[in-house]
C-alpha cells in the first residue's frame, strides 16, 4: 500500500482539488489527520522537536530520531506521509542517505530546504542559506538516491526572509530545473507575494499555513484558486493541543477535576476505537485460547 500511496499523492497534485497536508508529530496526531478524511499527512519537523526533545524548531533533532518517527507514523496509518527532512543532514551524502531511510520507512515524500546549518524555523529570523548551487546538488542527490519515481522530492527555499522574493523565486527556478518535483517557497509575506509565488512555476508549489506566522492565511479555496497544489498545516493541532491542555490542566489543578472538560474530550472507548481496538481484540483471539470472557 506504501507505494499506491504514494502514486496517489502524485497524481491528487496534478489533478483535482489541492492536497491539504495537517501536521503530524506522533501517531496519535496522524491517526487523527487519517480519521478527518484527509489525503495527507504531513510530519513536521517542529513538532517533533518539542514533543521528543522539549525544544523549539533550531535544527537539534537527527536523522535518526526522525527515520524512528516516520517509521512509527507511516507504519500507524494508510495515507501519504510527507516529511520534513530538514537540510537533509548534512551534504550530499547524507542527503542520500536521508532519502534511502525515509523511503525505506514509508514515507511518500520528503522536503529538503537551502538552510545553511544549524536550521531555524522557516517564519523565525536568523536563518541563513547555502550556495543555490549546492542545494541543486543536494536535489540532484536526492533524485538519485530514491528506489520508487514516485517518491516526491520537495524542495524548499528560505530566501524570502533573507533575500527577498525575487531571490526566492530564482532559486525555485534552479531547483526545479533540477528535477525538484515539487517547489516550496516558505514565507511569503503578502497576496501579491503569494500569487506569484504560485504562477511562477512548472510543477506543483507547496504553501505553508503557520498560524500567526509571516505568511497570511487564505482558506484552501483560495490557494488553490491561486494555483498552489499543496497546502501543509504544520503545528495547527500542536498549537491547539497544547491550548486546550493547558486550560484543562489549569482546572484540574483549581477544582480537583476534569468534570468541565468532559465534553471536549473523547471518552474511553471512543480513544480506543480511534485505534482500532477490536481489530487487535479479534487478532490476539486469533491466536489464544486463554483469554477471559467478556
Amino acid at each position: 500500500m506504501i507505494k499506491e500511496n504514494r502514486r496517489i499523492l502524485k497524481e491528487n497534485l496534478t489533478r483535482g482539488p489541492i492536497v491539504m497536508a495537517p501536521g503530524a508529530y506522533d501517531a496519535i496526531t496522524a491517526r487523527l489527520v487519517q480519521k478527518a478524511g484527509f489525503p495527507a499527512a504531513y510530519m513536521t519537523g517542529s513538532g517533533v522537536s518539542m514533543s521528543l526533545l522539549g525544544i523549539p524548531d533550531l535544527g537539534i533533532v537527527s536523522y535518526a530520531e526522525v527515520l524512528d518517527r516516520v517509521e512509527q507514523i507511516a507504519g500507524s496509518v494508510d495515507l501519504p506521509l510527507i516529511v520534513d527532512g530538514d537540510t537533509g543532514y548534512g551534504g550530499v551524502l547524507a542527503v542520500n542517505r536521508t532519502v534511502k531511510g525515509f523511503e525505506s520507512r514509508g514515507a511518500s515524500a520528503v522536503q529538503i530546504e537551502d538552510q545553511l546549518d544549524p536550521k531555524r524555523c522557516g517564519h523565525e529570523f536568523g536563518r541563513r542559506l547555502v550556495s543555490a548551487q549546492e542545494m541543486v546538488d543536494k536535489i540532484k542527490a536526492a533524485l538519485d538516491a530514491r528506489d520508487d519515481p514516485n517518491f516526491l522530492i520537495i524542495a524548499r527555499t528560505d530566501a524570502r526572509t533573507v533575500e527577498g522574493i525575487d531571490s526566492a523565486i530564482d532559486r525555485g527556478h534552479q531547483y526545479q530545473e533540477a528535477g525538484a518535483d515539487v517547489i516550496f517557497v516558505e514565507s511569503p509575506e503578502s497576496p501579491e507575494e503569494l500569487q506569484r509565488v504560485a504562477s511562477s512555476f512548472s510543477v506543483p508549489t507547496l504553501v505553508n499555513m503557520v498560524e500567526g506566522g509571516r505568511t497570511p492565511l487564505f482558506p484552501a479555496q483560495a490557494l488553490e484558486k491561486l494555483g498552489f497544489r499543496l497546502a501543509i498545516y504544520p503545528n495547527s493541532l500542536t498549537r491547539l493541543f497544547a491550548h486546550f491542555g493547558e486550560l484543562m490542566l489549569k482546572e484540574l489543578k483549581a477544582s480537583g477535576s476534569t468534570d468541565a472538560f468532559q465534553d471536549r474530550m473523547l471518552n474511553h472507548d471512543q480513544l480506543w476505537e480511534l485505534f482500532d481496538v477490536r481489530k487487535w481484540e479479534q487478532l490476539e483471539k486469533r491466536y489464544t485460547t486463554s483469554l477471559p470472557s467478556q
